[in-house]
């Protein structure tokens, strides 16, 4: 299953997609699918959670690049391989070249999480490391195949890749005959495409729903316009699925087999990687999430069984961290204060008392006594207060102001 260059638009099949099936066999894993009580329970139907985020190297990104190298020509192989990517892509290179024993050379943005740029030299890449965003990185990919002979292995638009991202598409006709719909995160588009191709062959009445993220939602203008259309500056934390333009394989597949594509905010997303966390005991990177936010969002929109696609669950700790508290303010679990008070001892201890009366936990203090705005005995105190949802962040700031305190907004 090789494309040239002068074929790379030829439409993706249902035996294509069986054909990485059979490629794959051994490479990667059929992952799992879980249920969910609560996502069921939320939209009154039963819903599922298909784990790409347990596949090997944390994502669905080495099904398609498996096939891909799989397919090159003997003397494409000895010249190796080359792609650029901040993660998921990286790894999934990463491992399939070196199954196969062909050379790769990866290349990442000077920012990537560290834990990706090592993961993906354990798993056998040469990483080069180049340029402060995606589009940087790429076209030093680019340039050093033109300079080396290297072939470019693209994160989504190449039929070889979206066959072997198709290949969840059949796990789920397996695992869950009877679905209604299912829902998956697009950036640019290769495993809405893969999946959409292979479940719309074997049951045309499934409903397949793309989500993208607000900020970096390149899908809806394209289809609007009936042609791939680039997104300038495309902005958000769900780095899987920030992509400035669809493919151009991609997009012809999607516009024609997806039924819809939705978007979703910052904090759905953060509330979706939290409730996959606390409800459902997974680690889920923010573009893996976004099927789930898309259910939290509007619940009733989407006929069941439903299937979710967790796509990844490579995410850095640091990020996870951040989001984490992102999602717990979002859903009102978490609240950030500032308020004057009178600077004189026994000032901060009352101030406490009266959290303490309303159940609220405070996690940090911190004291500003110098801003010229304030008279000469009052000082100004931020608190970082984990609460219990939005009614109780109501109470919290009532009951500061009834205490008499003058909350700053």
């Amino acid at each position: 299953m090789s494309y040239s260059t002068a074929d790379s638009l030829r439409p993706v099949t249902l035996d294509d997609v069986r054909g990485a099936q059979k490629m794959l066999t051994g490479v990667a894993r059929a992952t799992a699918m879980e249920g969910s009580r609560h996502l069921s329970q939320l939209v009154g139907s039963p819903v599922h959670l298909k784990c790409e985020n347990l596949q090997r190297t944390g994502s669905f990104k080495l099904r398609g690049a498996y096939v891909r190298i799989a397919g090159l020509l003997p003397e494409e192989r000895a010249a190796g391989v080359v792609a650029a990517s901040a993660g998921n892509h990286a790894q999934g290179v990463a491992l399939a070249s070196s199954l196969l024993g062909v050379h790769s050379t990866v290349f990442m943005p000077n920012g990537a999480p560290l834990p990706k740029i090592s993961a993906t030299r354990e798993y056998g890449a040469e990483v080069r490391l180049h340029g402060q965003v995606v589009d940087e990185t790429l076209a030093a990919a680019q340039e050093y195949a033109a300079e080396t002979g290297a072939v470019f292995i693209h994160p989504f638009d190449h039929p070889d890749i979206i066959a072997g991202q198709g290949t969840v598409g059949l796990e789920i006709l397996d695992q869950c005959p009877e679905v209604g719909t299912i829902v998956v995160g697009i950036g640019g588009g290769g495993l809405a495409a893969g999946i959409a191709v292979a479940v719309k062959a074997v049951r045309p009445d499934v409903r397949i729903v793309g989500v993208q993220a607000a900020g970096a939602a390149a899908y809806p203008p394209s289809l609007a316009a009936g042609r791939p259309v680039t997104v300038a500056n495309p902005a958000t934390m769900a780095d899987g699925i920030r992509v400035g333009r669809p493919g151009d394989v991609p997009f012809a597949l999607v516009e024609e087999l997806v039924d819809e594509v939705r978007t979703v905010s910052e904090d759905q997303l953060s509330a979706a990687l939290l409730l996959c966390l606390e409800r459902a005991k997974m680690v889920v990177e923010p573009a893996g999430a976004s099927p789930v936010a898309a259910l939290l969002a509007e619940p009733g929109a989407f006929a069941g069984p439903v299937v979710a696609v967790l796509s990844g669950g490579n995410v850095d700790p640091v990020l996870l961290q951040r989001v984490l508290r992102h999602g717990m303010a979002a859903q009102g679990r978490y609240l950030a204060v500032r308020l004057r008070l009178t600077d004189r001892p026994g000032a901060l201890a009352t101030l406490l008392g009266v959290l303490s009366a309303v159940d609220a936990n405070v996690l940090d203090v911190s004291h500003v006594r110098t801003d010229p705005r304030l008279g000469l005995a009052e000082a100004e105190v931020e608190l970082h207060l984990e609460t219990k949802g939005p009614a109780h962040c109501t109470e919290v700031g009532r009951s500061l102001r009834e205490a008499g305190y003058t909350v700053i907004d």
